[in-house]
């Protein structure tokens, strides 16, 4: 979008809010709500969402919410003091009709980011890289490169090929976009999607990857929690020990 010399000029410029989808129904967390399950005393949900309240550019940030969750989001953001979360609303029953709704609750701006809140180990740095390089590009996802090897497999569970790990990254959020391009691929975009990075690839638009974290881990089931419990811990004893 932008030319090399002017990336860092432009990004550090513009208008950027933040999308944090959390309006999933927690399916294989036994029971537990995730966005709301206590990880060293706060809830899960506050760690992305303080992320994204202290990175300077961003100036308005809507929090997506099943209905049933309404009033702990808004339990959270008045005693965790988040001030840039100004719109809490109800998501959908796909993720892409969340990122919607996300998308109609705040203002135009420059660049939006959309995250998944259960992802509560993202970091400032990372959200600077994917400014950047949506700023090149106006399409970007985090990802790391893949350490498995990976099999395309039959129906009938053989092998059919194995694929160049070289190749393979693992996708992440935050996918940060121009706001204009995001909004008009969800106008414009038909079928299922499970993110919104293969949105615009349906659409033929490129999209660029930037270094995400092996410690950006999504909880999906209760050992998650503990996962997320030591590298938090890992990170403060590195932070103690400098």
């Amino acid at each position: 979008m932008q030319k090399d010399s002017s990336l860092q000029a432009y990004a550090h410029n513009s208008s950027i809010a933040a999308v944090v989808v959390a309006a999933g129904t927690s399916a294989r967390m036994n029971g537990l709500d995730k966005i709301f399950s206590t990880i060293n005393n706060l809830p899960l949900i506050t760690y992305p969402l303080k992320v994204f309240n202290s990175y300077p550019n961003i100036n308005q940030i809507a929090l997506v919410l099943n209905e049933e969750s309404l009033d702990k989001g808004r339990n959270v953001i008045k005693e965790y003091s988040l001030p840039k979360v100004t719109a809490i609303c109800i998501g959908g029953n796909k993720r892409q009709y969340s990122v919607r709704a996300g998308l109609n609750a705040i203002k135009p701006c420059d660049i939006v980011i959309v995250h998944d809140a259960a992802r509560p180990l993202i970091d400032l740095p990372m959200i600077e890289r994917g400014v950047l390089a949506a700023a090149a590009t106006g399409a970007a996802v985090a990802a790391v490169p893949s350490k498995d090897t990976h099999k395309i497999v039959s129906s009938k569970n053989t092998v059919i090929e194995t694929l160049d790990r070289k190749t393979l990254w693992q996708v992440q959020t935050p996918q940060v976009f121009d706001y204009h391009l995001l909004v008009s691929a969800h106008e414009q975009a038909s079928g299922d999607f499970t993110d919104d990075a293969s949105m615009l690839e349906s659409l033929g638009h490129p999209v660029k990857i930037f270094m995400g974290s092996y410690k950006n881990i999504k909880v999906t089931t209760p050992e998650d929690i503990s996962i997320i419990e030591f590298l938090i811990d890992q990170n403060n004893r590195d932070i103690n020990a400098l």
